[in-house]
């Protein structure tokens, strides 16, 4: 796996980085086809002393992104919390991948050119963008600071579902397998999941 190590507000020492590379790299024995991981430090001092080191790391490969993002004292517990976190969501999206493809083997759905339980045959990647000064600025002063892009599969709800897990993120946008809609999964303040969609 390759592993790219980043910082804001604070400097990655040489043991920092390659403990973090090292224990990130390790990963990719969980679930195979996670071919890329960036790791990202930032120091807030305005956070309390418990809270001030935050990690956050993305794994990315074969249509996958799992994400994870923990604050600590130190770097180095941070980067711990972070691995630990990453290993149940690894683990919980290879047994759910694992009884997908063992599902539509015994339905005879599984073909050629269909992957299995390592993603083989899929190609998708990410990216991301900081924007420039010619960013949108809207009437009210506020701007579009950065742009994210990816390409991605049409999946089931229940699918997007597992991807708003794995990212750790509050929305979700995807196209609906079932009707071909785009449509956005998102958390609502008071519990539970909403579901937006395009009509046609």
């Amino acid at each position: 796996m390759q592993v790219t190590v980043s910082s804001r507000h604070m400097e990655v020492s040489a043991d920092l980085r390659a403990a973090a590379i090292e224990k990130i790299g390790r990963l990719d024995r969980f679930l195979e086809g996670m071919d890329r991981a960036e790791v990202h430090f930032t120091h807030e001092a305005s956070r309390r002393p418990l809270e001030r080191q935050t990690c956050e790391v993305t794994l990315e490969g074969h249509g996958h992104h799992v994400r994870c993002k923990v604050n600590a004292a130190e770097p180095t517990m941070a980067i711990d919390l972070a691995v630990e976190k990453l290993e149940q969501q690894l683990g919980k999206l290879k047994s759910r991948r694992s009884r997908k493809v063992a599902g539509a083997r015994r339905s005879g759905a599984l073909g050629p050119g269909v992957a299995g339980p390592d993603g083989a045959g899929e190609d998708e990647d990410g990216g991301e963008t900081s924007m420039a000064d010619d960013a949108y600025i809207a009437r009210d002063g506020s701007a579009i600071v950065k742009r994210k892009s990816f390409a991605a599969r049409p999946m089931t709800v229940d699918d997007a579902v597992l991807q708003l897990e794995l990212l750790d993120h509050d929305f979700f946008l995807f196209t609906n397998a079932e009707n071909g809609n785009c449509a956005v999964l998102y958390r609502r303040h008071h519990g539970g999941l909403g579901l937006i969609e395009q009509v046609q």
